[in-house]
């Protein structure tokens, strides 16, 4: 019998380790993973365009300010402020990327947040 832990964790392990984790680190878990994703579909990171494909962008900034808008009251301000800052940023990136930038209040997630200005 061998000592290694096994690959694939089963149900009930990965359910008591989700068990443990506070709510809020697990928001501001996905809305860093959804950062993360836009950024790369905006051709921001290290590889440039390989990767840019602005209607995928437009998704998760969307499901991003929605994300925050829902869980605001739900995350202190120390989390939120630098998620918030983050999003704007994305916001100001996908205007810069689009060749007919939408108009303001159009553009992904705007619905949520307001327009976004430079």
């Amino acid at each position: 019998m061998s000592d290694t832990p096994p690959q694939n964790p089963d149900y009930d392990t990965m359910t008591r380790d989700i068990a443990e984790v506070p709510a809020v680190e697990v928001i501001v878990t996905v809305a860093v993973n959804l950062m993360s994703a836009a950024a790369v579909k905006l051709g921001l990171t290290e590889e440039g365009d390989e990767h840019k494909d602005l209607d995928e962008a437009r998704k998760l900034v969307t499901a991003l300010a929605g994300l925050l808008d829902a869980s605001a009251t739900e995350i202190s301000s120390f989390h939120a402020a630098p998620l918030r800052d983050g999003l704007k940023s994305l916001q100001l990136a996908f205007r810069e990327a689009s060749l007919v930038p939408d108009e303001p209040g159009q553009g992904p997630g705007e619905k949520y947040t307001g327009p976004v200005y430079g």
